[in-house]
């Protein structure tokens, strides 16, 4: 699961999640790696591309906004392009309502311009 949350969130993101973690949530985080990245992610019904739409389209609609923050960030490495995700967080105003959009339709706009500050 290590491999592909790194190929997923990025290297630099896991090794900060991993340097933080503590003994409290040592095992929290061993657990969200074995079964959400290793169990689910690795599966073949689904690639990255499209675990990565829904994954923000679920964050959006349920107002996680940090966790969606690091899932924007993420497109860059699983090929979901920013036109897709203007279009994805339409269909959550559209599901979820405009409240849920709106407010990540911000968070997509504030991590679009933080990774344009760093050339990405």
């Amino acid at each position: 699961g290590m491999a592909v949350r790194k190929s997923v969130l990025g290297a630099e993101y896991v090794a900060r999640a991993e340097a933080n973690k503590s003994e409290f949530d040592e095992d929290w985080q061993r657990y969200v790696t074995e079964h959400a990245w290793g169990a689910i992610w690795t599966r073949p019904g689904l690639g990255k591309r499209i675990r990565s739409m829904l994954t923000i389209a679920m964050l959006a609609a349920l107002g996680r906004h940090d966790e969606l923050g690091a899932h924007i960030r993420a497109t860059r490495n699983t090929g979901f392009t920013k036109e897709e995700v203007k279009e994805v967080l339409r269909q959550v105003a559209l599901y979820a309502g405009a409240p849920a959009a709106n407010i990540a339709f911000a968070v997509a706009k504030r991590v679009y311009k933080e990774m344009e500050g760093e050339g990405k």
